[in-house]
């Protein structure tokens, strides 16, 4: 397949660049892929649309301040974008600087802390920070939210609550899992009610995240690797979910990405802490979830590329066509998916590059 299999045309001011006040105001395009069928529903709707005894599986991790701005010694600005924290004062990291900084040369920030260059590997750079209290301190005090480079406005204080999901728990993202971001604690206590059980993977979504596809063919595209864990208690309460009949409805594609790494020799979900660089595409069979809500991602995506894995290609554009034409709001503050599965004897192949 090629990346442009997955084009479609979106009008710049679908973009959301706000999110709405109300987290569970948004809307919720229905995709039933088994049945052909889309249906236009709100976002409180759905604990209508999931039964008793179904299990959420939510990606708890919580969004770095990873936006830093500061200046080298000649003067020129420098704006650096965390990738991951590697330790106590040190980090790997995206710089955007007119010209790239050596080794061993030092960047000062906007509140005067020295950070030197220590290496670069790629497009990314070692760096340690040169001060008394541990990087994470230093980023809640001074850094900013690392919104997507497609909301086109510097960030603000409301970001620090608003871009960060009402259950995150484990910082280290530098960027949100969006699609739960759509849930509050009165939808939760809703779907609480309805007998809708919950549990929770970590995965720490990089940068790499918003990363074009640059090779023409899917196939040849190296994806970022990411830091995740899933959990022996969240594996037995899926096992007993489906046992039982109930449905695993993964909220967010940083779920599936998890869950799909975590799979074992013979299939099933298994405990797993580590590093993927799992890279899902239709071709690839989802074995791990019965339903995904995701939010609406980029054309030509990595994102896409794995939602129409599980949905189908053809039906999941013309979803987003759909969308498009009904105005929906697009992107990390935008509306949502609810997507239910093609049929499981597609014949599907699969291609699983989990680093385990």
């Amino acid at each position: 397949m090629k990346k442009s299999d997955f084009h479609y045309d979106l009008p710049h001011e679908l973009i959301a660049q706000q999110p709405l006040p109300e987290r569970s105001a948004s809307r919720l395009l229905v995709v039933d892929a088994p049945r052909q069928v889309l249906a236009d529903r709100a976002f409180h709707d759905l604990p209508q649309l999931l039964n008793p005894g179904d299990l959420l599986v939510f990606n708890d991790t919580r969004v770095l301040p990873a936006r830093l701005f500061g200046r080298k010694p000649s003067g020129g600005a420098v704006e650096i974008m965390l990738e991951r924290v590697t330790g106590t004062h040190t980090a790997v990291a995206m710089l955007g600087v007119s010209k790239k900084p050596r080794e061993g040369s030092l960047i000062e920030l906007d509140d005067g802390t020295p950070v030197r260059v220590l290496g670069r590997e790629g497009q990314f750079f070692e760096l340690r920070f040169e001060c008394a209290e541990p990087l994470e301190k230093l980023l809640l005090k001074i850094g900013h939210m690392p919104l997507p480079p497609y909301i086109a406005r510097a960030d603000e204080s409301s970001d620090r609550e608003r871009y960060q999901t009402v259950y995150a728990k484990h910082l280290g993202a530098v960027a949100a899992p969006t699609a739960g971001l759509h849930f509050d604690e009165v939808l939760l206590d809703a779907l609480r009610a309805r007998g809708v059980d919950f549990d929770y993977i970590t995965l720490h979504v990089g940068s790499g995240t918003f990363q074009p596809v640059r090779a023409e063919k899917i196939e040849d595209h190296a994806m970022h690797r990411e830091w995740l864990n899933v959990g022996a208690e969240l594996v037995e309460k899926i096992h007993r979910t489906r046992a039982r009949g109930g449905r695993v409805i993964a909220v967010g594609t940083t779920v599936v990405r998890s869950l799909e790494a975590a799979r074992g020799e013979h299939g099933e979900v298994e405990p797993f802490a580590g590093e993927t660089d799992i890279f899902i595409f239709p071709g690839y069979r989802i074995t791990s979830i019965d339903g995904l809500i995701t939010n609406f991602h980029l054309p030509e995506s990595t994102l896409l590329m794995l939602v129409s894995a599980f949905a189908g290609r053809e039906f999941v554009l013309s979803a987003y066509k759909h969308a498009v034409e009904q105005r929906y709001r697009f992107y990390s503050y935008g509306d949502a998916m609810l997507v239910w599965p093609e049929r499981r004897d597609s014949g599907l192949g699969t291609r699983d590059s989990a680093a385990r």
